[in-house]
């Protein structure tokens, strides 16, 4: 039996675990298996290139290893004094995102108006100077 079908009933499978392993250690790691991948067999350097880019970790601004920190926020450290106050900093903090966000529409929605008023006011002054001639 092999590797493969011994970890089917098992959780992730072993290609599962190199990926996330590469992705703790983010995007130079998996630079580095891609060109591991060329030096000892060309044909796994080049699927590691084509699935880099199919799976955008090439070129997206996110590395892969923040990624993973997201997750990592939501994790219990095992003191329940710290996660509790993790939990109400982090709570507090998307308050004031949203908070923050709303202030922000409203700016715009304030310059969208006063901008749709300028342009009345100069339509009005314009129909009250009469036609002009061309």
């Amino acid at each position: 039996m092999t590797t493969l079908t011994s970890d089917l009933g098992k959780g992730p499978s072993w290609i599962a675990r190199i990926e996330g392993w590469l992705d703790d250690r983010g995007k130079p790691a998996w630079i580095a298996a891609m060109v591991l991948g060329f030096i000892f067999f060309w044909p796994v350097g080049l699927a590691l290139l084509a699935y880099m880019i199919w799976s955008n970790r090439m070129f997206s601004s996110k590395s892969c290893a923040r990624r993973s920190s997201r997750s990592s926020v939501t994790r219990s450290t095992g003191n329940v004094a710290f996660d509790a106050y993790k939990a109400d900093t982090l709570r507090r903090l998307e308050e004031e995102q949203t908070n923050f966000e709303d202030f922000l529409k409203r700016l715009r929605d304030a310059k969208d108006k006063a901008e749709f008023d300028q342009f009345m006011n100069d339509r009005a002054k314009r129909s009250e100077d009469g036609p002009t001639e061309a």
